[in-house]
């Protein structure tokens, strides 16, 4: 069973690395998530951004985006130790593209 649930990741990432844009974006993730979820994902998303300027404390973070100091550490640690490099990759990408 816990095969399956691999799969079932796999098939779910590759559905989302074949979005096309944002707006196919917004509309796959309001069909697939929670206003709760999407929220959740939004303050997450806000936190990295703050965090990637390095110009503010978490409580400044905190009162800017209404996000618990456990949520802020948390991202802080994806985006500073953790190996995965998802959040450092998104925020490339985006100031590539707003370079451009």
């Amino acid at each position: 069973m816990k095969d399956d649930h691999h799969i079932y990741e796999v098939d779910l990432f590759e559905a989302i690395a074949s979005l096309e844009d944002a707006k196919d974006a917004k509309n796959f993730f309001t069909d697939l998530c929670t206003p709760a979820e999407i929220k959740a994902f939004i303050e997450r998303w806000r936190v990295c951004q703050l965090l990637s300027e390095k110009k503010y404390s978490y409580r400044q973070i905190s009162e800017m985006t209404h996000a618990s100091l456990t949520t802020i550490g948390r991202v802080a640690r994806f985006l500073n130790e953790e190996n995965y490099g998802g959040y450092r990759k998104m925020l490339e990408k985006i100031s590539l593209s707003q370079d451009e």
